[in-house]
């Protein structure tokens, strides 16, 4: 049994095409496999997902040398819009590209209103992976 991508892919869909203003999202991995995406034309979902894990790794490092502990988001502003990459879990990351014109407390109210479908639907997996004592890192 594999992570379902065509769910994941569903909810990032809907995450997407319901929240203004936002242009993409992925679900990666946080060694930069891409397990879902909804990405504008022309993004190449690999490249997402290593650029993401790339960023998540350096925060990570960031946040140890300066003793701030485990990172939970990572915010990058631009002048085309909004990249922000937020934990789900040890096993995923959700990247959400936004344009600029993104309210800021809007989005993080919807970003983790889907981290908790998404939680929801990795946790019944990762359970049942449990149960049959199998690596998850085998059905990624």
């Amino acid at each position: 049994m594999a992570i379902n991508p065509y769910k994941l892919g569903g909810i990032l869909k809907a995450f997407v095409s319901n929240t203004p203003d936002v242009e993409g999202a992925a679900m990666i991995t946080p060694d930069g496999l891409p397990l879902a995406a909804s990405l504008p034309v022309g993004m190449n979902d690999e490249r997402v997902s290593a650029i993401s894990a790339a960023m998540l790794s350096l925060a990570e490092r960031i946040g140890k040398e300066l003793i701030r502990g485990e990172i939970e988001r990572i915010s990058v502003e631009s002048k085309q819009g909004l990249s922000i990459l937020t934990r789900c879990g040890q096993e995923a990351v959700l990247l959400v590209l936004a344009s600029q014109a993104a309210k800021p407390g809007l989005l993080r109210l919807e970003i983790q209103r889907t981290i908790t479908k998404i939680n929801l639907f990795l946790s019944y997996f990762f359970v049942i992976m449990s149960v049959i004592n199998l690596p998850i890192k085998c059905f990624i």
